[in-house]
């Protein structure tokens, strides 16, 4: 789980500071990335899947960090900013 820039969601549903990602990889072509948008208490905010594929995925194999590529991938999609 990785620290984020507060994202304030409308209708006082609360503010994620947190992503969590959970990857699959067909250790193939691709990943199918689960994520969280999440509260200080954990509450889920907003959850979905995520597709990296193609020269991405690429980038991915080759990087020396799996899991902190995965993280500021996801936050790039997401469009929330990666604290710590």
């Amino acid at each position: 789980m990785k620290q984020i820039q507060p994202v304030v969601f409308p209708l006082n549903l609360g503010t994620a500071t947190q992503l969590s990602c959970v990857g699959q990889d067909n250790f193939s072509t691709s990943i199918t990335i689960y994520y969280q948008l999440l509260s200080e208490t954990n509450q889920q905010l907003q959850a979905g899947n995520l597709s990296l594929s193609g020269t991405d995925y690429e980038t991915y194999n080759s990087s020396a960090d799996g899991n902190q590529y995965i993280y500021e991938w996801s936050a790039t999609q997401l469009g929330v900013v990666i604290i710590n």
